[in-house]
């Protein structure tokens, strides 16, 4: 299969982790601490690949030297989030460009209400040139695989 990294892009596919809010990701209120937000964004990313995309992680950082740094991050905080709490994180791939992706993240709590969103650009990158690169050709393949079984042309 060969697909472009350009191909435009679906907003509506989802992928969704549960995650049980812990003490280790609190303030002293009992509050997500917001830093812990960026965290879990991470872990997303990192499900997303394996997951969803079929794409190890961690050898996409081990062995084959590819890295996945934020290049553009903006947040929004709506309510909080507490210990104890189930939350859903939800990741939509709003943009594909040649070298990043642009996605679309959500925090929910019970009954869907909003807790934390963010738009972040992910930028594919030689850990060993330490420079950009084009998004690799499995990379391309595992969303088009994902977008497909979300019912995405």
């Amino acid at each position: 299969m060969s697909v472009q990294a350009n191909d435009a892009p679906s907003a509506s596919a989802c992928f969704t982790v549960q995650r049980l809010v812990r003490f280790s990701d609190c303030d002293p209120a009992g509050m997500v601490f917001y830093p812990q937000y960026f965290v879990m964004l991470n872990g997303l990313v990192e499900d997303w690949f394996t997951q969803a995309l079929g794409v190890n992680y961690a050898q996409f950082l081990g062995a084959r030297r590819l890295g996945l740094p934020l290049a553009r991050l903006q947040a929004e905080f709506k309510a909080p989030s507490r210990m104890g709490e189930t939350i859903a994180l939800q990741l939509r791939l709003a943009r594909q460009g040649r070298r990043s992706l642009e996605l679309d993240v959500a925090c929910l709590g019970a009954g869907n209400d909003l807790r934390w969103q963010a738009n972040v650009v992910i930028v594919t990158t030689s850990l060993d040139a330490d420079a950009s690169i084009n998004i690799p050709q499995d990379v391309v393949e595992g969303i088009h695989r994902w977008q497909q079984s979300q019912g995405e042309p």
